[in-house]
C-alpha cells in the first residue's frame, strides 16, 4: 500500500512528556479507510498515547499525523471528524440517551430533522431503538457501551478511536460486545483504531494489530501471521500461549538451525530471527503443537518429560512438564484424548515439528 492510500498516516512521530524520555518512538504507521486496527501492548508501551495524538487531545513533539492525505497536527480535536469511544463511556448522565447522541450532531450544527434521523438510526444500529427516552444511570453497562459506541457513529466520522472500551465490562458481555462492535465495522466499513492490552480481544476483532512495547510497534500483521509467525521473543510471548526454551545456536542452515539447550538438549528448529553461531537464542513452541508420545520418526524433535502440574480447563487438560532444563513447559492435551488420563510424576515422549519452533534472537 502506497502513502496516498492510507486514511491514517503517522510518520516519523515522537512523543515525550518530559522533553527527555521518549514514550513514542519513530512511529511510521498506515491504516487504511475500513480497516479495524488494534494498537495491542502492556501498560505504558504507548498506545492510548498515539490514540490521544490522533484524536488531537495531546501534541506530537516531532513527526507528523496526517488524515486523508492532510496534516492534522494544528487541526482542533472538534475539526478533525473523528469518534471517540472511552472505557468509561463518558456519557451525559444529565441527558437522555437520545440527546447524548444529538449532542455532537448539534456542535456540527445540524438541522433537527437531521439529528432525529441520525439518532434513530444510530440507536437501530447498536439495537436500542426503544431507548431514546432513559437516561444513562437506567441503563446496564453493556448498554451503556452501545450507547457510547452509537455516539462515536452518529456523525458519520472518517475514523472511529476505541479505548479500551470493554474494560469495564465482565467477561461474558465483554466477548459478546466484541462480536457487536466487529459485525457494527463489517456492516458500516468506518475505519477503526482500537486499543487494548487483551490479546485474545485483539485476536477476536482486528484486522491487522500492532503490538507495542517500549514506545515500538514490534510487529504489525493479521491475527493469524501474529500468532503463527512472531518475529521476536516479545511478540511470541506476549500473543498466546507460549513456551520459551533458552539455549546457543550451534549450527544453521539457511532456513533451519540447531539450537542448544543448557542442559545440553539439541533442538531442531525453524530460523527466523538469529544473530549467528554461538549467539543466544529464545526457541517459541505452542503448547497445542507439541506431541504426546509421537511415533518413533515422527518429528525431529523427541525429548523425555516429567508432568509436573494439571490444570483441567473443560476442553483440555493444560500440563506444566519439566523438559529439556525447563520446569516450566505446558502442553495443551484435549480432553477427548486418551493422553487426557496423565497423572503427576508421570514421564512421557513428547516431540514437535522443526516448523513449529522458532529460533528467535534471545537479546531482543
Amino acid at each position: 500500500m502506497s502513502p496516498s492510500e492510507a486514511l491514517v498516516r503517522f510518520e516519523n512521530v515522537q512523543k515525550s512528556y518530559d522533553g527527555e524520555i521518549l514514550v513514542i518512538k519513530d512511529l511510521n504507521l498506515d491504516i487504511q479507510k475500513g480497516e479495524f486496527l488494534t494498537m495491542l501492548g502492556p501498560s505504558g508501551s504507548g498506545k492510548t498515547t498515539c490514540l490521544m495524538m490522533l484524536a488531537g487531545f495531546e501534541p506530537a513533539t516531532s513527526g507528523e499525523i496526517y488524515l486523508e492525505n492532510q496534516p492534522i497536527n494544528c487541526v482542533p480535536p472538534h475539526k478533525r471528524g473523528i469518534g471517540m469511544v472511552f472505557q468509561n463511556y463518558a456519557l451525559f448522565p444529565h441527558m437522555t440517551i437520545g440527546e447524548n447522541l444529538a449532542f455532537p450532531l448539534e456542535v456540527r450544527k445540524m438541522s433537527k430533522s437531521e439529528r432525529e434521523i441520525k439518532v434513530k438510526k444510530a440507536l437501530d444500529m447498536v439495537q436500542l431503538s426503544g431507548f431514546a427516552d432513559r437516561r444513562p444511570a437506567q441503563l446496564s453497562g453493556g448498554q451503556q457501551q452501545r450507547v457510547a459506541v452509537a455516539r462515536a457513529l452518529v456523525f458519520d466520522p472518517d475514523v472511529v478511536l476505541m479505548d479500551e472500551p470493554l474494560g469495564a465490562l465482565d467477561k461474558n458481555l465483554r466477548e459478546q460486545m466484541q462480536y457487536e462492535i466487529k459485525h457494527i465495522h463489517e456492516r458500516l466499513g468506518v475505519t477503526v483504531l482500537y486499543v487494548t492490552h487483551d490479546q485474545s480481544e485483539a485476536l477476536t476483532m482486528s484486522n491487522r494489530v500492532a503490538v507495542f512495547d517500549d514506545g515500538i510497534i514490534q510487529q504489525l500483521a493479521p491475527p493469524d501471521v501474529l500468532y503463527e509467525q512472531p518475529e521476536n521473543a516479545f511478540v511470541a510471548d506476549f500473543i498466546g500461549d507460549n513456551n520459551c526454551l533458552l539455549g546457543t545456536v550451534i549450527s544453521e542452515a539457511e532456513k533451519s538451525c540447531v539450537v542448544k539447550t543448557d542442559d545440553g538438549s539439541e533442538i531442531e528448529a525453524n530460523k527466523v530471527n538469529t544473530a549467528g553461531v554461538g549467539s543466544r537464542s529464545t526457541l517459541s513452541i505452542r503448547p497445542e503443537r507439541v506431541i504426546i508420545n509421537p511415533e518413533a520418526g515422527q518429528v525431529p524433535n523427541m525429548f523425555q518429560a516429567t508432568a509436573e502440574e494439571l490444570i483441567y480447563l473443560g476442553d483440555h487438560i493444560r500440563t506444566r512438564m519439566t523438559v529439556c532444563g525447563s520446569n516450566n513447559f505446558f502442553v495443551k492435551i484435549p480432553n477427548s484424548s486418551h493422553h487426557a488420563n496423565l497423572n503427576k510424576g508421570d514421564t512421557v515422549t513428547i516431540g514437535w515439528n522443526e516448523q513449529d519452533c522458532r529460533a528467535l534472537n534471545a537479546s531482543d
